[in-house]
């Protein structure tokens, strides 16, 4: 059997071939023999499966799919996979990671339980009547929705929760009125069933109301249940936790800033919730929305130093799911969560948040000190390589060449690649 790091069980991980990883996973529970097996057999292989999730089938488009190192969350080794095309974010959140467990910490919880649903009233009629009617009527309709659509989740301790009225002022004079339906959909990620219990409600709702509903629809920015994450490294030098306050600053005053680095959170984000088989899209409508709550956009986290300590903090709505869906059905999803080890959605919400804000870091940390050119180019060394048209024996030269090159120049390109390909080619021959 394996030894693991106490300290680290993670430790020369980026060194390892892809067998040693197997094996280093294995021995750390995040993988089964049964996974390993299926992803050396390149997991699923046919399209039978995605005959059952989308239309018109012709086949799948395949992302590699990866393991993030050195996160330790909420005082537990996570093994985070994470589904992605680009080259430096897996490098970068496990080198961002190292340095947070060698000289702080994360720290992760949830607020709230809620997702939000909405039944519009286009055009309200008489709203003094429509507020008593619900105002009187409330606990019987949220009684009414937790007894049929939302019953299974009632009894698994979730359900209908509130309903509230907000009226919003239309550009013709009249009033619209939308009412928000509060439900905590326990570990689903639950956008279809708060739809089917929206739809359930706007017939009680019209008759008590003499109102007319217009729609019914889930809301992604769900503010009521909202994850946050938050990174402690001490010991941090001055020259470095100060330039990546300014940056966070940055971030928090210009919504064009703030537009790449939100980027650069769900370039952690997104991964982990592909792999998982959640909705990534709605994750970043959450976050984008949640992001200009106060009338601009601003980064939906914050970094400030003080004292040779450096504290970054991340908040935002992160619907995420470990039941129903792709989440139920893909195997690789499947696999995904158990190598993840969570119970709960919140628990993988939690995860996401965290990688989110450690990639952010990652990225600030490269823009303050190597720039982006070097920072995240040196990263892309092996694609410009393959894209040159690199053989196996032929890229560690060429990286060679291309790292010297870079550190040189401060600039790198496929022509670059090329032309020193030809040398190298030319001195074989030579």
């Amino acid at each position: 059997m394996l030894t693991l790091n106490e300290n680290n069980p993670f430790e020369g991980f980026s060194k390892l071939n892809r067998k040693a990883r197997f094996e280093r996973l294995l021995a750390m529970g995040a993988l089964t023999k049964e996974d390993i097996a299926y992803l050396q057999d390149g997991g699923v292989d046919n399209a039978n499966l995605a005959e059952q999730f989308i239309e018109n089938v012709v086949g799948y488009f395949q992302l590699p799919l990866g393991v993030a190192a050195n996160l330790r969350i909420d005082g537990v080794d996570t093994a985070v996979p994470m589904a992605v095309e680009e080259t430096s974010i897996i490098a970068a959140i496990s080198k961002t990671a190292k340095w947070i467990r060698n000289q702080g910490e994360i720290n992760t919880h949830v607020t709230g339980h809620s997702i939000i649903g909405q039944i519009q009233i286009s055009t309200v009629q008489n709203l003094e009547h429509l507020t008593n009617a619900l105002n009187n009527n409330k606990e019987s309709l949220i009684e009414a929705a937790n007894e049929y659509p939302a019953k299974s989740l009632y009894k698994r301790g979730g359900g209908v929760t509130d309903m509230t009225l907000r009226t919003i002022a239309r550009p013709d004079g009249k009033t619209m009125g939308v009412i928000h339906v509060f439900a905590n959909t326990c570990d689903a990620m639950g956008a279809n069933l708060m739809i089917q219990i929206c739809e359930y409600l706007k017939q009680p709702i019209e008759v008590l109301t003499d109102e007319t509903v217009t729609m019914c629809i889930l809301s992604n920015l769900s503010d009521s249940k909202i994850t946050h994450a938050e990174v402690i490294i001490r010991d941090v030098p001055a020259d470095i936790g100060e330039k990546i306050a300014e940056a966070s600053l940055f971030a928090t005053l210009d919504p064009y800033r703030a537009a790449t680095h939100n980027k650069g959170i769900l370039n952690g984000m997104d991964p982990v919730i592909i792999a998982t088989g959640n909705d990534w899209r709605a994750v970043e409508a959450s976050v984008h929305a949640y992001a200009c709550r106060d009338g601009q956009y601003r980064a939906v986290n914050q970094w400030t130093y003080d004292n040779g300590t450096l504290r970054g903090v991340l908040e935002a709505p992160i619907p995420v799911g470990i039941v129903g869906g792709v989440t139920r059905l893909h195997p690789t999803a499947q696999m995904s969560l158990r190598m993840l080890g969570v119970t709960s959605a919140d628990e993988l919400s939690r995860i996401v948040a965290a990688v989110g804000l450690v990639q952010n870091l990652g990225a600030l940390r490269a823009l303050i000190t190597l720039g982006f050119t070097q920072g995240h180019m040196r990263l892309h060394i092996t694609n410009l390589s393959l894209s040159a048209g690199a053989n196996a024996d032929e890229i560690p030269l060429l990286r060679q060449r291309l790292e010297k090159r870079l550190e040189r120049a401060k600039q790198l390109t496929l022509t670059h690649a090329k032309e020193a390909l030809q040398e190298i080619r030319r001195e074989a021959i030579s």
